[in-house]
Formats: structure tokens, sequence, C-alpha cells
């Protein structure tokens, strides 16, 4: 079941954003990826908490293309030694070895990559908690 948080709808409805289809498609990908999973509003989009720690986030402006940026929050730890998780799909853009965005411009690829959104997800959520 998925729970989306009422505050980020209406934060979302008030903007009218030209890709709320692509938004509302990942809103739903994250959230039912696992229960302790919850969504607010952070950075000026939908952002994803794992019992309450900041993990993704969904950048959703300029609106040309949706990203999730997956991260360890706000406070900048000391680098691990290699990439936090093996991304075999390669979605990810890796920016360190804690930071990695991956970006959708279209439905379509976001439907074809669910599996593999879903995958770096759980994967994202157990090496950084």
């Amino acid at each position: 079941m998925t729970h989306l948080n009422h505050e980020v709808t209406a934060f979302l409805d008030a903007l009218n954003h030209p890709m709320r289809a692509e938004i509302e498609e990942l809103r739903h990908v994250i959230l039912r990826t696992d229960s302790g999973i919850a969504e607010n509003i952070k950075w000026n989009g939908p952002n994803y908490t794992y019992r309450n720690e900041d993990r993704i986030t969904m950048k959703i402006q300029p609106p040309k293309q949706i990203q999730l940026i997956f991260h360890r929050g706000v406070k900048k730890l000391a680098q691990p030694d290699s990439r936090l998780i093996e991304d075999e799909s390669k979605l990810l853009v890796w920016k360190e070895n804690d930071r990695a965005i991956v970006s959708f411009k279209t439905l379509d690829e976001i439907r074809n990559a669910q599996t593999e959104i879903v995958r770096i997800v759980q994967k994202w959520i157990k090496a950084t908690w």
C-alpha cells in the first residue's frame, strides 16, 4: 500500500508541474519499495526518509527532467572507500562514493526502469542504514 503524503500532494498541486505524471509514478515506485520509507518536502521537492533519515530527494526543477538523488542526509560524512552499492542497471551517475543521481525525461523511461529503481532504493536503504 502506497502512503502518499498529503502535504507533498498539495505542494505539487500548487506547482502545476509539466512532468507531474512522471513525479507521481516515481512517488509510487519509491513508497511501495519499503514500508519504512516516508515522504516529505525538502529542498523544494519530494524527499524520502528511512526511519526519519533523509536518503532520496527528487529534484523537479528545472522541469526538463526528474532526478532522484541518492544520498546519506544533510551532513557531510566521511567518504567510503568505494561506491555504497553496486548498480548493474547503469542508471546511477555517481557524484561521490555516497551520492548518486538517476535522471528521467519520460514516463516510459520510468516505467521501463521500475524494477531497477526498486532494486536501487532497496540497496541504498540497506547500505545507508
